[in-house]
């Protein structure tokens, strides 16, 4: 444990009483899981129970396997799996617990916890949270009872914590507390422990290609271009449209919660500019992560994707990203030398050479004085490839070199050295694709990209058209693309040339054709994915034979050795060794003028045989914290990333006695640097912000006892509201009647039971299965999102739930809750069309309402301003009962039962038949049911009984005349 988190400990627990507790914000990567361990091994159970909530499963595999072997503080988890008597049982026995916020609120309302057994809190990434979440409900809950308990609340995303307007202090208040701890990476106990014995660096710059740098340049300028047309806009702040923040998935969030409250006065040009921003951040994020034919599988899917709505593939550079990605990959050029696209400059092309005349049908096709489409394969590898393989050669080298020296301080030295390398990436598939290409030969995992996303070429064009042009393919009947031929003929002006474009398609298409052919006759292409984390490469590759330390330069002078890398996500696992006897057998003479094609494969034969030590590959989004399971000498840093870089300072500050050597991969001059630097300034300029916030808090004296009272919101009534009761015995305040809402366990997921219960309600949690608030015995409250409004008319649930609403209750209603920070609207007016149309949700709720004449539509701007008509709706009406509530819609085994609600009361298919006979409508159908015990005895009643019942002579003779009817006859 390193020294400055004993400084943290201390200055949490050093004064309990006062606030109890207290809100860390900690730079990211200073193993903040540790710190947990640590704090809940300080935990006694003779003193109450201790919960963490807001864990992600990541954390909580972290914090578990970083708890020290102390039989008094073992950590378990409180899932839905245990029933209520175990959970009961648990919280008696007071240890520590992982639980989520839903499942600790309902048994804080239900009793099942008493506050009194709460000796304190943990809340996890605090940056989440908000004055009406779940986690703020439950710490008011429990102060409310105990004030004694504590609070800690972390978080190592300090960046976060200063979006919006005072956010830290809003938190404090929330979480009743008075206390803000910053420990930046420059604080001084920080900055003395992780630079005492700091690993040995070594940074690396590797250039990158040409097209790799026109890609960059023109993405750079696109985006530059998009922001322009933002700025136009005047609807966003123009400090924060800068091509820096836009490199980070912040910069979406900083731009929807400014657009959001008027995004329905938005244009479809400004709404799709935020669209392309992000999208253009992805194309530059996964130019230095992803391989080139991955990468040109993006873009194909951007080009069918977006083609017809985005703004940035119009812009004047877009061109250029599309075919820079696709030199790095393929040419096309011409049988007889000359080329259809600018010739590879400083890249070794490999040539798939496709002759595309079929001696069996050339009298019908026409001969191309030009000569044939030749597909050159370029295949582009990632530069960091071939540097990542030397660095292994070189730790390898210099490991064997002091295995031979016979320096006894040398060897003492080296004696926690396992040999263990760790490669960190950013995703999983990057490091399958990395460990494929050192355990093998990168060539071959290119190759097997290459030969993915030609047989993908071939799967989609299999697809059936919905335009199919059959005229144009007459012209050239018996030929196809799909037999490995393309057809081509003589140039009769512009206007018979057939275009270089569709040549292209033509040809690219043939040879995947050609591919899937192979494999259909037995070359097979396979997939075999491996476990990327804790496997051991051990393989043959390319050497340098150069050993800088400190900073070194890469050189760039055979563009087409430098390895390529990761496939994209969700995309399958690199191909299998036996790719590279899959075109041995085909024969491959460039001058060979039939007319069957072939293929041609580049054979590479500078294969070095090096040993290289064991690799494991690590995953930046699993999570996991394996520097202190693997302990490794070496770490190569391929992706970089500020929180991993502070994890290995940690992890050498806690382990002096190893010699750490950490490697650097950077793409010179890149977006890889500039985001990794800028990382850096935010994070800084994020806690200078909040040690200036901290200055400047006015957080009350007892925090605690601050707005506890639930009487609280009665206090602060508007004077208006005084004034109306001032007649009434000089202004004698009425006295306060406690109201309840019995409210779903599935509603707990929002926030609107804490706000209820902010307003001075009891909330009542039990299982519903009609309705999702019950504020009277005759109001019942469906509540929907905008989003869930929409899910639920596509799926029809809807439709069910009202109606059992309007079955059991006398007043359905049916409420529509809007977000405070978005527009109270659901289209713009510009997306209102003059017909109507019934996929329209207006068109939806409309007939909604004609279907349920009784259901009462409420329209809510926000949480706040639901609680108020909650307010309203249950003025003069008797409090819900608890016990009929949970028991409406539940089938009941005893049967029928007398005065019950449950569903075997209701037969609903006589309702249903009751309801249509003539002269009964909703008004009187009630009524008509109450009056008589079945459809029998409707039947029977006279006259003067039926207009009493159906509160009309009119609609009485009616229904008599109907039933009196005689039943026409043939006889």
């Amino acid at each position: 444990m390193v020294q400055f988190h004993e400084h943290i400990i201390s200055d949490l627990l050093e004064d309990p009483t006062a606030g109890g507790g207290g809100l860390v914000i900690l730079s990211g990567g200073l193993n903040l899981h540790k710190l947990i361990a640590t704090l809940t091994s300080l935990h006694h159970p003779s003193t109450g129970t201790l919960l963490i909530l807001s864990s992600t499963p990541s954390q909580k595999h972290s914090i578990l396997s970083s708890n020290p072997n102390n039989p008094n503080t073992t950590i378990s988890e409180i899932t839905s799996d245990l029933s209520a008597s175990q959970r009961v049982s648990l919280y008696a026995s007071g240890g520590v617990f992982f639980i989520t916020a839903r499942i600790l609120i309902v048994d804080l309302l239900t009793r099942r916890l008493g506050v009194s057994g709460v000796k304190g809190i943990v809340v996890m990434n605090a940056h989440l949270l908000n004055e009406t979440c779940t986690e703020v409900f439950i710490v008011r809950l429990v102060r409310a009872g105990n004030r004694e308990m504590c609070v800690w609340a972390f978080s190592d995303r300090p960046h976060a914590m200063v979006s919006g307007f005072a956010k830290a202090e809003r938190v404090l208040k929330s979480l009743f507390l008075r206390k803000l701890h910053l420990w930046p990476r420059f604080q001084i106990y920080v900055s003395e422990d992780l630079e005492r014995d700091p690993p040995e660096v070594v940074d690396i710059r590797v250039p990158m290609s040409p097209y790799m740098v026109g890609i960059q340049k023109a993405v750079i300028e696109v985006m530059d271009a998009c922001l322009k047309e933002m700025r136009k806009t005047n609807k966003v702040d123009v400090e924060d449209l800068t091509v820096e923040n836009g490199l980070f998935k912040s910069f979406d969030e900083i731009v929807k919660r400014q657009l959001d409250p008027i995004w329905h006065t938005l244009g479809k040009k400004t709404k799709q500019l935020v669209s392309d921003l992000r999208t253009l951040r992805k194309l530059l994020e996964y130019l230095v992560r992803y391989d080139a034919v991955t990468y040109l599988k993006y873009l194909d899917s951007l080009r069918a994707s977006e083609s017809f709505r985005s703004v940035w593939i119009f812009a004047e550079s877009s061109y250029k990203i599309f075919e820079y990605a696709k030199k790095r990959v393929y040419h096309f050029g011409r049988s007889n030398g000359e080329t259809l696209t600018t010739p590879t400059k400083g890249v070794k092309s490999k040539k798939r050479k496709l002759d595309f005349n079929n001696k069996d049908k050339e009298d019908s096709q026409a001969t191309n004085t030009n000569g044939n489409v030749v597909l050159e394969e370029v295949l582009e590898e990632a530069p960091k490839w071939k540097v990542l393989r030397e660095i292994l050669e070189e730790i390898e080298a210099e490991r064997e070199k002091q295995a031979t020296s016979v320096d006894e301080c040398v060897t003492e030295s080296f004696q926690d050295d396992n040999g263990i390398v760790l490669v960190a990436c950013k995703d999983e598939h990057s490091c399958v694709q990395l460990e494929e290409c050192i355990k093998s030969n990168p060539n071959k995992v290119m190759r097997g990209e290459w030969e993915k996303y030609l047989l993908s070429k071939v799967q989609l064009h299999a697809l059936p058209k919905r335009n199919k042009n059959k005229t144009q393919n007459q012209k050239h009947k018996g030929f196809g693309v799909l037999d490995g031929v393309v057809p081509t003929t003589p140039s009769k002006g512009v206007e018979g040339s057939t275009s270089i474009i569709t040549q292209e398609h033509d040809a690219l298409l043939a040879a995947a054709t050609e591919i899937s052919k192979q494999a259909q006759k037995g070359i097979e292409i396979i997939d075999d994915p491996q476990n990327c984390v804790t496997t051991k490469g051990r393989g043959k590759g390319k050497s340098r034979g150069k050993n800088t330390r400190s900073s070194r330069n890469v050189s760039n002078k055979k563009d087409d050795e430098n390895k390529k890398e990761a496939a994209l996500i969700n995309e399958s696992g690199p191909s299998s060794a036996n790719e590279d006897k899959e075109v041995e057998n085909i024969p491959a003479n460039e001058n060979t003028t039939s007319g069957a094609s072939f293929l041609k494969k580049h054979v590479d034969t500078s294969v070095s045989d090096k040993r290289i030590p064991p690799v494991h590959f690590y995953a930046y989004e699993s999570g996991q914290k394996v520097l202190d399971i693997l302990k490794p000498s070496a770490i190569v840093v391929y992706h970089p990333d500020i929180a991993f870089v502070r994890e290995i300072e940690v992890y050498k500050a806690e382990n002096p006695s190893i010699k750490v050597k950490v490697y650097f991969l950077f793409y010179e001059d890149s977006t890889e640097v500039q985001k990794f630097e800028a990382s850096i300034r935010r994070e800084n300029g994020a806690f200078e912000s909040l040690i200036r916030q901290k200055s400047m808090m006015i957080l009350p004296v007892d925090q605690v006892a601050h707005g506890l009272s639930r009487n609280s919101a009665s206090e602060t009534e508007s004077p208006s509201k005084l004034n109306m009761v001032t007649r009434k015995a000089g202004g004698q305040k009425e006295a306060s009647k406690e109201t309840q809402v019995i409210v779903d366990m599935r509603e707990f997921m929002s926030s609107l039971p804490n706000v209820l219960h902010q307003k001075g309600m009891n909330i009542i949690p039990v299982t519903l299965e009609v309705g999702d608030y019950i504020l009277s015995p005759t109001i019942c409250v469906e509540r929907k999102s905008i989003q869930d409004l929409f899910t639920s008319f596509a799926s029809g649930r809807l439709y069910h739930q009202v109606e059992m609403m309007s079955r059991y209750y006398q007043i359905p209603v049916l409420l529509i809750e809007f977000s405070q920070d978005k527009s109270f609207s659901f289209q713009s007016t510009s997306e209102i069309s003059d017909d109507v149309t019934p996929y329209n949700i207006i068109s939806k709720i409309s007939l909604l309402a004609l279907h349920f004449p009784r259901l009462r539509i409420v329209w809510s701007r926000s949480l706040h301003a639901t609680a108020e008509i909650f307010a309203s709706l249950k003025m003069n009406q008797d409090e819900p009962d608890e016990a009929k509530a949970t028991r409406v819609g539940v089938p009941s085994e005893e049967g029928v039962i007398e005065d019950d609600v449950r569903a075997e009361n209701y037969n609903t298919s006589a309702v249903e038949f009751l309801r249509r006979l003539p002269g009964v409508t909703d008004s009187n159908y009630r009524a008509i049911m109450d009056g008589c015990s079945s459809l029998a005895d409707l039947a029977l009643l006279p006259l003067e009984k039926l207009a009493e019942l159906m509160g009309g002579q009119k609609s009485a003779k009616t229904l008599r005349d109907f039933l009196d009817a005689k039943y026409p006859t043939l006889l």
